[in-house]
């Protein structure tokens, strides 16, 4: 299967294929290799790679968390994407505080999207964040800054599969994954199966490894409110 990248500054062909694990591994790293990731004129080689040893210690344990404003999805301008997949939904209802399109505090009964600066999915930035965080690594928005316009609405597989290069680049395989997701609808149930097969296949690990559980927030804040979505993450590196 061959995926292509809408967004302008994200414009790749990648080949998912079994037989072409290599050549995406050697394309990817170029890819990065070539960007400019920080403020400054260090590169994505010089910001994952600190002056100081990452040990090579048996097991990693990292942790990763995410959260993204929902919106009208004519305010959001892009669907809810979660673990690679698009909630496609009925109409939900979204409280509308700053009373945008009904009376402050009002119902406004929408198709929901994510505000973000890529494609805002919270699975994935989680997992990403929490690989850097376990091998000691600065954090996903310092090496995809949401102010870089290359990474407006990217898809955020790009994310998954540069993460996966710097883990195998250091010498570590996925141990296992613990995905916490929270939103108050739209329902995912049925989409879990979808968000699993996708980490599986990105992280090159198997169904074992990783677990995806949803739960609300008893309507509570934001989140209760449909007016935002996050996520947490557990996960542990091996070692090799």
């Amino acid at each position: 299967m061959t995926r292509i990248f809408t967004a302008a500054q994200c414009i790749v062909s990648v080949a998912l294929g079994t037989g072409a694990a290599t050549a995406f591994t050697n394309a990817n790293k170029a890819f990065f290799r070539n960007s400019r990731l920080t403020r400054s004129s260090a590169t994505a080689d010089d910001i994952l790679s600190p002056s100081y040893e990452i040990e090579p210690v048996t097991i990693r344990i990292g942790h990763g968390f995410d959260i993204h404003r929902m919106s009208p999805i004519e305010q959001a301008g892009q669907p809810v994407v979660i673990g690679g997949v698009t909630i496609e939904h009925k109409d939900q209802k979204w409280v509308d505080v700053d009373g945008k399109y009904v009376g402050k505090g009002e119902i406004y009964e929408t198709q929901l999207g994510v505000e973000a600066h890529s494609d805002g999915d919270v699975v994935y930035h989680s997992i990403v964040d929490a690989i850097f965080g376990a091998l000691t690594l600065p954090d996903i928005g310092q090496v995809f800054q949401d102010t870089d316009p290359r990474w407006k609405g990217c898809d955020s597989s790009k994310f998954m599969e540069h993460a996966f290069t710097v883990m195998d680049e250091y010498g570590y395989k996925i141990g296992n994954i613990d995905v916490t997701l929270i939103l108050e609808r739209p329902k995912v149930a049925s989409f879990k199966p979808a968000m699993k097969e996708n980490i599986v296949r990105l992280l090159r690990t198997t169904p074992g490894r990783v677990n995806i559980k949803a739960r609300t927030h008893e309507k509570m804040d934001s989140v209760g409110e449909l007016r935002s979505l996050s996520c947490h993450v557990v996960l542990t590196l091996e070692k090799k």
